[in-house]
């Protein structure tokens, strides 16, 4: 049976800029996953501000404008503490991302080196679009 995204992923993924929707869509054809949030609000973005789960208040995240140049996206069936399965998810994530030359950066490797012992804040179900879209 293939993938497929319920209500609220598919909710999510209409906020998406198309670019990044492309990349999620493709990556469920290998990887069942839940779109947990796409465009956030100026209440929401301060929300996950002020508990530490963000580091911009708004108007200053990637989540902040519509369409949204970020997503936050989790291996299904939703486990929180696997961290090695979210790892395994980014490299999916990011390998489709590089097929149609989408530049994303993922929230478990910020600087992008490949490195993910080095990362100071991790946001491991964060996906966002880098440079012109």
């Amino acid at each position: 049976m293939a993938n497929k995204y319920g209500n609220s992923s598919l909710a999510h993924l209409n906020t998406l800029h198309p670019n990044l929707a492309m990349v999620m869509l493709d990556a469920l054809k290998t990887m069942d996953h839940s779109i947990i949030e796409g465009y956030r609000n100026e209440e929401r973005q301060n929300e996950l501000f002020d508990a530490g789960k963000s580091k911009l208040r708004y108007p200053d995240g990637k989540h902040n404008c519509m369409p949204s140049l970020a997503v936050d996206a989790i291996p299904y069936p939703v486990d929180w503490e696997d961290r090695e399965r979210m790892t395994l998810f980014a490299g999916i994530v990011l390998g489709v991302a590089s097929q149609f030359d989408i530049a994303i950066r993922w929230g478990g490797d910020w600087n992008g080196d490949g490195q993910v012992k080095d990362n100071k804040f991790d946001d491991l179900v964060h996906f966002e679009l880098v440079g012109k879209q």
